[in-house]
């Protein structure tokens, strides 16, 4: 039976998960990309390069962001957010979302993976990826658990 997730269990889902779905919409088109991302509580840090999703978020920044954790095909909660999509420019934000991303990826990245740049496993400031945030002003979640 589905049931809706309360605040704290939304707000632990985006914590606890790295990788979700990121969706926009532009032109007629709807497009839904995977993405690796690190939540701060306030934020959905991530970065990506020039591309078709780029295109379109530029043309229309609202976009929407789901993430879920699945036991197996009976035991799932997803949540779904929805928010302005913003490019950092800045380089104090851009290190700070570098900052931000690679503490969350790396703690569930094995040691030996580890690549040994002080950036891994994004690149410097500077380098032609888009490290961007979204502030989700709207989420909601559901469970079957």
């Amino acid at each position: 039976m589905e049931q809706e997730l309360e605040e704290e269990q939304i707000e632990h889902i985006l914590h606890q998960n790295v990788l979700g779905h990121l969706g926009c919409h532009a032109e007629g088109i709807t497009y839904v990309i995977p993405i690796c991302y690190a939540y701060d509580g306030t934020f959905i840090y991530g970065r990506t390069y020039e591309g078709l999703k780029i295109k379109m978020i530029r043309k229309n920044p609202d976009v929407c962001f789901q993430v879920e954790s699945i036991k197996n095909m009976i035991q799932w909660e997803s949540v779904i957010g929805w928010g302005k999509f913003e490019e950092l420019t800045d380089d104090g934000q851009r290190e700070a979302a570098i900052r931000t991303l690679k503490e969350r990826i790396t703690a569930i990245v094995k040691s030996d993976e580890l690549r040994g740049s002080p950036y891994w496993p994004f690149s410097a400031p500077g380098s032609k990826g888009i490290l961007f945030r979204i502030r989700l002003n709207k989420k909601t979640g559901r469970s079957s658990l």
